[in-house]
C-alpha cells in the first residue's frame, strides 16, 4: 500500500472532552437550534442566510468578519436569520489547492491534520463564545463531522458529494438542517434521491460501529447551477428553476419542501458581484410567487472583508484564497436590501 500512515488521530469524543461545551453555550446553540427548525418547517417566516468567506482561512479575520455579522443581525433579526458560513474543508475539483483550515490552519505551512481538528473546533467554538452563532459548515468528511457535531447550525453537502451514498446516510443522523446540493451536471433527480434518502431512516458503518440513524426530516435542496457538456455555467435560481423544483417537491412525499440559493458558483459563474443582482431576483420570485416564498428558505452568499480573491502567500487580511467573495460593505449592503425587499 502507498501510504504513510503518520500517526492515530483522537477520536472526537477525545476533542470534545478537551475542548467541551459549557452549559451557557449548550443553552445558545438549542435555541438557535430551534429557531433554524422553525424556519424549515415554515412556523418561522424569517428568510436565513447562509454568509461568510469562501474558505476560513485566518482566525482572526474570519472572526473579524462574524463580529460584523453579529452588529448587522440585531438590526435585521425581525426578518433575517444569520448563519456564518465557517467552511473549514474545501473540495477541489483535481484534488490540487487549499484543502482548508481542517488540512492546513496556516496556508503557508505544510498540512497537519491534527492541528487542523484543533483548530477547526476552536473556530466554531469562538464564534459561538464570543458572538452567540453557531455556524455553517461543509461535510466534505462524513467521518470527520463529529468533531463539530455539538457547534454546527447547519450542514451542507456539495456538488460532488451530493450522489455518495456515505454523506446520504450519514445527513440521516444529522440533527441540524443538511442542504444537498445539486450536482454539478445539473441533474436535479439525483439531488432529489439524495434528500429523499437523508431524510430516510437508515442502518449502516460510521466509525467502526454500527449505527441507527433517525432520518432528517429538515434535509433540503441546494441550487447551485451547474455545468452543461459543453462546459458552459448554467443558472437555475430563475423564477422557471424554482416554479420547476416546486413541481419535483410535490410529487414527493419530503417533509418541510425547502431550498436555499446559492447566488455564487455556477449561478454566477463565479462572477462574485453578480451575487447582489441575483438576490434580487430571487427575492422577486419569492414576493410574486407565494408558494415560492414557502420553499425558499434563504439564501446562500459568499461574503468577505475585502472584495475578490487573492493568490496563496499575498497575505491581503481579510480576503479569499479561494473563490472570490463580496468586500464586507456590500455585504452589508446586500444583507439590509434583502430585509427591506421581503413582504
Amino acid at each position: 500500500m502507498k501510504m504513510e500512515f503518520i500517526r492515530k488521530l483522537p477520536i472526537p469524543q477525545q476533542i470534545k472532552n478537551r475542548y467541551p461545551l459549557t452549559e451557557e453555550l449548550t443553552e445558545i446553540r438549542d435555541k438557535r437550534a430551534c429557531e433554524i427548525r422553525s424556519i424549515f418547517s415554515g412556523e418561522s417566516n424569517k428568510f436565513i442566510l447562509v454568509i461568510g468567506p469562501c474558505s476560513a482561512d485566518n482566525r482572526e479575520a474570519v472572526l473579524d468578519y462574524i463580529s460584523r455579522l453579529r452588529l448587522i443581525q440585531e438590526e435585521v433579526k425581525d426578518k433575517i436569520f444569520i448563519i456564518p458560513r465557517i467552511y473549514t474543508n474545501k473540495p477541489r475539483t483535481t484534488g490540487d489547492g487549499y484543502k482548508g483550515m481542517l488540512h492546513q490552519p496556516d496556508p503557508d505551512e505544510n498540512p497537519d491534520m491534527l492541528k487542523g481538528i484543533i483548530a477547526i473546533r476552536d473556530l466554531h467554538m469562538s464564534a459561538l463564545t464570543l458572538y452567540g452563532f453557531t455556524c455553517a459548515d461543509e461535510m466534505l468528511y462524513p467521518e470527520n463531522y463529529r468533531y463539530l457535531s455539538d457547534v454546527l447550525g447547519y450542514v451542507a453537502v456539495g456538488a460532488r458529494s451530493v450522489e455518495n451514498q456515505q454523506h446520504r446516510l450519514t445527513a440521516s443522523g444529522i440533527e441540524v438542517p443538511v442542504g444537498m446540493k445539486n450536482p454539478t451536471g445539473g441533474d436535479l433527480s439525483i439531488m432529489m434521491n439524495s434528500i429523499t434518502a437523508a431524510q430516510h431512516r437508515h442502518t449502516f458503518i460510521y466509525r467502526g460501529w454500527e449505527v441507527k440513524s433517525a432520518g432528517n426530516p429538515y434535509a433540503h435542496a441546494i441550487l447551485r447551477g451547474y455545468t452543461d457538456y459543453a462546459g458552459k455555467n448554467v443558472s437555475n435560481y430563475h423564477y422557471e428553476d424554482l416554479i420547476n423544483l416546486r413541481e419535483l417537491y410535490d410529487k414527493t412525499e419530503l417533509a418541510n419542501p425547502s431550498v436555499l440559493v446559492d447566488l455564487n458558483h455556477a449561478n454566477s459563474g463565479k462572477q462574485y458581484l453578480e451575487q447582489i443582482r441575483i438576490a434580487g431576483d430571487v427575492i422577486h420570485s419569492c414576493n410574486y410567487n407565494g408558494d415560492i416564498r414557502k420553499m425558499v428558505k434563504g439564501l446562500m452568499i459568499e461574503s468577505y472583508i475585502e472584495d475578490g480573491a487573492q493568490k496563496i502567500g499575498e497575505h491581503i487580511y481579510g480576503k479569499s484564497i479561494t473563490d472570490p467573495c463580496l468586500g464586507w460593505e456590500k455585504s452589508r449592503d446586500l444583507i439590509y436590501s434583502i430585509a427591506d425587499s421581503l413582504k
